[in-house]
């Protein structure tokens, strides 16, 4: 609505970019909480939603790998190599864009029943993927920190609880 009645500020591709990201990694951290959410409420349902979540982030990733394509390196070649270069963060962004395409092409009901067990396997990558991206985040911030750290507190809370979980699987079969 902002970008049709021209409110999108002095830089609207910035704004853009930057929104697209944003929508990118609020659907992947909701994508990581759902588990936990199920398990500290016990509400099965939101299982269903998970799969979903999980695309609305690649969406997004993908339409903000394109408008950074698009209006930031107008598609050259040139251009990419020299930012790719001088911003670490873009080298960051690629890889876990990289990492959640085959997440994003195998979360169907046919990729599911061919992969098997190595479906769940596949999509663990979401953990390398969420690190990734909160370092893209960071490296990308010059200034305020502050919502970089708000992010990766909620990373810390999602993969924790995973790991406490992992932990104390392993320590019962132990026993």
């Amino acid at each position: 609505m902002r970008l049709v009645s021209g409110q999108l500020g002095p830089d609207p591709v910035k704004v853009l970019i930057l929104s697209l990201g944003f929508w990118a990694i609020t659907f992947l951290w909701l994508t990581l909480a759902i588990s936990p959410l199920k398990r500290l409420t016990g509400i099965t349902e939101l299982m269903r939603y998970r799969r979903m979540l999980g695309l609305y982030c690649w969406f997004y990733a993908s339409l903000h790998l394109l408008a950074v394509a698009h209006f930031l390196l107008a598609w050259d070649a040139a251009i990419f190599a020299e930012e790719f270069s001088e911003r670490p963060y873009m080298a960051v962004g690629i890889i876990a864009w990289l990492l959640l395409l085959p997440l994003g092409l195998s979360s169907n009901r046919w990729a599911i029943k061919k992969l098997g067990r190595r479906w769940k396997r596949l999509h663990q990558l979401v953990y390398v993927i969420s690190l990734c991206v909160l370092l893209h985040f960071f490296w990308l911030v010059r200034s305020d920190y502050s919502e970089v750290l708000v992010y990766a507190l909620l990373l810390l809370v999602l993969l924790g609880e995973r790991l406490w979980l992992f932990f104390k699987r392993k320590r019962l079969q132990a026993n």
